[in-house]
């Protein structure tokens, strides 16, 4: 049987990939998200509420013209929190993202995400891409 922390991760990834914020707002996000990105580059930081949240993704498809993707490996799930394996491809002002990357989210007891943290696989490719 499929932990709820996993089909949590996984149904918020398809939903991302979609562009369905709707879905990710009314199903998967709580409404006082806390998202953390690693790093130093101009993205990098803390995210607070779903709104802050979502200028965030915003900002990220407008920097890459609409061209991030996140491809998913794997997920790993207990009762508090879900681990992502991903991909993340991007381009930019000619430079190409290509970075495996670990999303780490804590679901609260609505079994929505309450808070998230994300590591990049190289920083410093990932903090050059993004300044």
């Amino acid at each position: 049987m499929t932990h709820p922390n996993e089909v949590l991760l996984r149904d918020a990834f398809a939903a991302f990939q979609r562009g369905d914020l709707e879905e990710l707002q009314a199903k998967h996000f709580a409404d006082d998200i806390r998202y953390h990105v690693s790093g130093r580059s101009p993205v990098s930081g803390t995210y607070e509420g779903i709104a802050e949240v979502f200028g965030f993704f915003g900002r990220l498809f407008e920097i890459t013209g609409g061209t991030l993707r996140l491809e998913l490996h794997d997920v790993l799930a207990n009762d508090e929190h879900g681990v992502a394996l991903f991909t993340v491809r991007a381009e930019r002002e000619g430079r190409q993202l290509a970075d495996n990357e670990v999303l780490i989210a804590h679901a609260n007891a609505d079994g929505k995400a309450a808070e998230i943290w994300t590591q990049s696989g190289d920083t410093y490719a990932t903090d050059e891409f993004w300044s």
